[in-house]
Protein backbone atom coordinates (compact mmCIF):
# COMPACT_ATOMS: atom_id res chain seq x y z
CA UNK A 1 0.00 0.00 0.00
CA UNK A 2 2.91 2.32 0.48
CA UNK A 3 3.77 2.34 -2.94
CA UNK A 4 -0.01 2.96 -4.20
CA UNK A 5 -0.36 5.57 -1.56
CA UNK A 6 2.83 7.50 -2.44
CA UNK A 7 1.73 7.39 -6.31
CA UNK A 8 -1.56 8.91 -5.28
CA UNK A 9 0.54 11.74 -3.54
CA UNK A 10 2.80 12.50 -5.98
CA UNK A 11 0.18 12.70 -8.86
CA UNK A 12 -2.12 14.82 -7.15
CA UNK A 13 1.31 17.12 -6.04
CA UNK A 14 1.96 16.77 -9.91
CA UNK A 15 5.10 15.56 -9.48
CA UNK A 16 6.81 12.68 -11.12
CA UNK A 17 6.26 9.26 -8.99
CA UNK A 18 9.55 7.72 -7.92
CA UNK A 19 10.19 4.10 -9.35
CA UNK A 20 10.50 1.63 -6.22
CA UNK A 21 10.62 -2.21 -6.85
CA UNK A 22 9.73 -3.31 -4.04
CA UNK A 23 6.39 -2.31 -4.13
CA UNK A 24 3.78 -2.24 -6.63
CA UNK A 25 1.74 0.82 -7.57
CA UNK A 26 -0.44 -0.55 -9.78
CA UNK A 27 -3.69 -2.79 -8.19
CA UNK A 28 -3.60 -4.60 -11.22
CA UNK A 29 0.03 -5.80 -10.89
CA UNK A 30 0.09 -6.13 -7.59
CA UNK A 31 -1.46 -9.93 -7.29
CA UNK A 32 2.35 -10.58 -9.81
CA UNK A 33 4.13 -9.46 -6.76
CA UNK A 34 2.38 -11.93 -4.46
CA UNK A 35 3.83 -14.86 -6.78
CA UNK A 36 0.04 -14.92 -7.84
CA UNK A 37 -0.01 -17.46 -11.02
CA UNK A 38 -2.32 -14.99 -13.18
CA UNK A 39 -4.30 -18.17 -14.51
CA UNK A 40 -5.76 -18.47 -10.61
CA UNK A 41 -6.95 -14.94 -11.13
CA UNK A 42 -11.04 -14.45 -11.56
CA UNK A 43 -11.69 -11.11 -13.27
CA UNK A 44 -15.12 -9.65 -13.14
CA UNK A 45 -15.22 -10.74 -16.88
CA UNK A 46 -15.36 -13.97 -16.29
CA UNK A 47 -17.44 -14.17 -13.06
CA UNK A 48 -20.35 -12.38 -15.21
CA UNK A 49 -20.67 -15.32 -17.91
CA UNK A 50 -20.76 -17.90 -15.52
CA UNK A 51 -23.22 -16.57 -13.59
CA UNK A 52 -25.12 -14.92 -15.77
CA UNK A 53 -24.85 -11.38 -15.00
CA UNK A 54 -26.38 -8.56 -17.34
CA UNK A 55 -24.98 -4.93 -18.13
CA UNK A 56 -26.92 -2.18 -16.22
CA UNK A 57 -27.21 1.20 -17.71
CA UNK A 58 -25.15 3.30 -15.89
CA UNK A 59 -28.50 6.01 -15.43
CA UNK A 60 -29.92 3.34 -13.32
CA UNK A 61 -26.77 1.66 -11.65
CA UNK A 62 -24.93 5.25 -11.11
CA UNK A 63 -28.60 6.69 -9.23
CA UNK A 64 -28.80 4.07 -7.03
CA UNK A 65 -24.93 4.37 -6.01
CA UNK A 66 -25.77 7.88 -5.15
CA UNK A 67 -28.46 7.36 -3.22
CA UNK A 68 -27.09 4.74 -1.49
CA UNK A 69 -23.91 6.45 -0.82
CA UNK A 70 -25.37 9.29 0.38
CA UNK A 71 -27.08 7.72 3.36
CA UNK A 72 -24.20 5.97 4.81
CA UNK A 73 -22.01 6.91 7.86
CA UNK A 74 -18.72 6.56 5.95
CA UNK A 75 -19.29 6.61 1.77
CA UNK A 76 -21.65 9.88 2.61
CA UNK A 77 -17.77 11.75 2.71
CA UNK A 78 -17.93 11.36 -1.24
CA UNK A 79 -20.34 14.08 -2.11
CA UNK A 80 -22.80 14.24 -5.43
CA UNK A 81 -19.88 15.07 -7.58
CA UNK A 82 -17.60 12.76 -6.22
CA UNK A 83 -19.68 9.51 -6.66
CA UNK A 84 -20.96 11.09 -10.35
CA UNK A 85 -16.92 11.24 -11.28
CA UNK A 86 -16.30 7.70 -9.63
CA UNK A 87 -19.20 6.33 -12.13
CA UNK A 88 -17.40 5.88 -15.28
CA UNK A 89 -15.36 3.61 -13.48
CA UNK A 90 -17.58 1.34 -12.30
CA UNK A 91 -19.35 -1.59 -14.25
CA UNK A 92 -23.06 -2.46 -13.25
CA UNK A 93 -25.05 -5.39 -13.52
CA UNK A 94 -28.05 -7.46 -12.75
CA UNK A 95 -26.92 -10.78 -11.40
CA UNK A 96 -29.88 -13.81 -10.34
CA UNK A 97 -30.11 -15.61 -7.44
CA UNK A 98 -28.15 -18.07 -6.15
CA UNK A 99 -24.98 -17.52 -8.05
CA UNK A 100 -21.83 -16.75 -6.18
CA UNK A 101 -20.60 -13.27 -7.44
CA UNK A 102 -17.47 -14.02 -5.14
CA UNK A 103 -15.87 -17.75 -4.25
CA UNK A 104 -14.10 -18.50 -1.08
CA UNK A 105 -10.36 -19.42 -1.45
CA UNK A 106 -10.32 -17.95 -4.95
CA UNK A 107 -8.21 -14.89 -6.18
CA UNK A 108 -10.20 -12.38 -7.52
CA UNK A 109 -9.34 -8.68 -8.76
CA UNK A 110 -12.68 -7.02 -8.28
CA UNK A 111 -14.76 -5.30 -5.42
CA UNK A 112 -19.26 -5.40 -5.57
CA UNK A 113 -21.45 -2.78 -4.27
CA UNK A 114 -24.65 -4.29 -3.38
CA UNK A 115 -27.40 -2.11 -4.95
CA UNK A 116 -30.17 -3.79 -4.60
CA UNK A 117 -31.40 -7.41 -3.34
CA UNK A 118 -29.68 -9.21 -0.66
CA UNK A 119 -26.31 -11.67 -1.07
CA UNK A 120 -25.10 -14.31 1.59
CA UNK A 121 -21.61 -14.10 3.09
CA UNK A 122 -20.60 -17.57 4.12
CA UNK A 123 -17.20 -19.11 5.20
CA UNK A 124 -16.21 -22.73 5.37
CA UNK A 125 -14.00 -23.08 8.66
CA UNK A 126 -11.01 -25.05 8.80
CA UNK A 127 -12.78 -28.21 10.43
CA UNK A 128 -15.40 -28.04 7.74
CA UNK A 129 -18.38 -26.15 9.95
CA UNK A 130 -20.26 -23.78 7.39
CA UNK A 131 -20.85 -20.38 8.79
CA UNK A 132 -23.09 -17.35 7.63
CA UNK A 133 -21.09 -14.46 8.57
CA UNK A 134 -23.90 -11.90 6.83
CA UNK A 135 -26.70 -11.23 4.94
CA UNK A 136 -26.05 -7.95 3.55
CA UNK A 137 -28.50 -5.10 2.54
CA UNK A 138 -27.94 -2.66 -0.18
CA UNK A 139 -24.70 0.00 -0.01
CA UNK A 140 -22.71 -3.13 1.49
CA UNK A 141 -19.22 -3.41 -0.25
CA UNK A 142 -17.66 -7.23 -0.39
CA UNK A 143 -14.84 -8.12 -1.82
CA UNK A 144 -12.24 -5.28 -1.29
CA UNK A 145 -9.97 -6.66 0.90
CA UNK A 146 -8.24 -8.66 -2.22
CA UNK A 147 -8.41 -5.75 -4.30
CA UNK A 148 -6.43 -3.53 -1.44
CA UNK A 149 -4.17 -6.31 -0.16
CA UNK A 150 -4.21 -8.94 -3.20
CA UNK A 151 -5.08 -11.88 -0.77
CA UNK A 152 -7.30 -14.40 -1.59
CA UNK A 153 -10.85 -14.18 -0.50
CA UNK A 154 -11.94 -14.85 2.61
CA UNK A 155 -15.71 -16.06 1.71
CA UNK A 156 -17.82 -16.54 -0.60
CA UNK A 157 -21.07 -13.82 -1.43
CA UNK A 158 -24.01 -15.48 -2.81
CA UNK A 159 -27.21 -14.21 -4.21
CA UNK A 160 -30.16 -14.80 -2.14
CA UNK A 161 -32.16 -12.80 -4.25
CA UNK A 162 -32.56 -11.03 -7.74
CA UNK A 163 -29.65 -8.27 -7.40
CA UNK A 164 -28.63 -5.08 -8.92
CA UNK A 165 -24.53 -4.78 -7.96
CA UNK A 166 -21.80 -1.87 -8.93
CA UNK A 167 -18.19 -3.79 -9.74
CA UNK A 168 -14.78 -2.08 -9.44
CA UNK A 169 -11.77 -3.81 -10.75
CA UNK A 170 -8.45 -3.18 -10.24
CA UNK A 171 -7.51 -1.91 -13.59
CA UNK A 172 -10.37 0.34 -13.05
CA UNK A 173 -9.22 1.75 -10.04
CA UNK A 174 -5.37 2.19 -11.77
CA UNK A 175 -7.28 4.11 -14.09
CA UNK A 176 -8.92 6.22 -11.52
CA UNK A 177 -5.76 6.76 -9.63
CA UNK A 178 -4.26 7.97 -13.00
CA UNK A 179 -6.95 10.15 -14.43
CA UNK A 180 -8.51 11.71 -11.00
CA UNK A 181 -6.08 10.31 -7.79
CA UNK A 182 -7.92 12.99 -5.18
CA UNK A 183 -10.90 10.83 -5.97
CA UNK A 184 -9.09 7.44 -5.62
CA UNK A 185 -7.07 8.09 -2.64
CA UNK A 186 -10.66 8.96 -0.96
CA UNK A 187 -11.98 6.35 -2.06
CA UNK A 188 -9.10 3.79 -0.75
CA UNK A 189 -9.17 5.82 3.14
CA UNK A 190 -13.15 5.14 2.50
CA UNK A 191 -12.70 1.53 2.41
CA UNK A 192 -9.50 0.76 4.27
CA UNK A 193 -12.13 2.25 6.95
CA UNK A 194 -14.82 0.14 6.29
CA UNK A 195 -13.13 -2.97 5.65
CA UNK A 196 -11.16 -2.20 9.16
CA UNK A 197 -14.71 -1.74 11.20
CA UNK A 198 -15.63 -4.90 9.19
CA UNK A 199 -13.29 -7.36 10.13
CA UNK A 200 -13.26 -6.25 13.51
CA UNK A 201 -17.13 -7.45 13.69
CA UNK A 202 -16.21 -10.82 11.70
CA UNK A 203 -13.10 -11.92 14.18
CA UNK A 204 -15.61 -11.13 17.23
CA UNK A 205 -18.53 -13.42 15.62
CA UNK A 206 -15.47 -16.07 14.90
CA UNK A 207 -14.52 -15.57 18.36
CA UNK A 208 -17.74 -16.52 19.98
CA UNK A 209 -18.33 -19.06 17.96
CA UNK A 210 -15.30 -21.41 18.46
CA UNK A 211 -16.32 -21.15 22.37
Amino acid sequence: MKGILGLLRAKTAGERPREDNTDSVLFSTAFAGQGVDESMLVPWEARAVEIGAKRLPVSRGGKLLQGLWARDKYMAHLNKDAVERMERFFEFAAVPSNRDVIRQDEYGNFMVVLLTGTIAVDRVQPWGEHLRLAETRPGDILGEMSLLDSGIRFSACTTLTDCEIAVLSAEALDDMMTKDPQLAASLIALLARKLSLRLRVVSARLSENQK
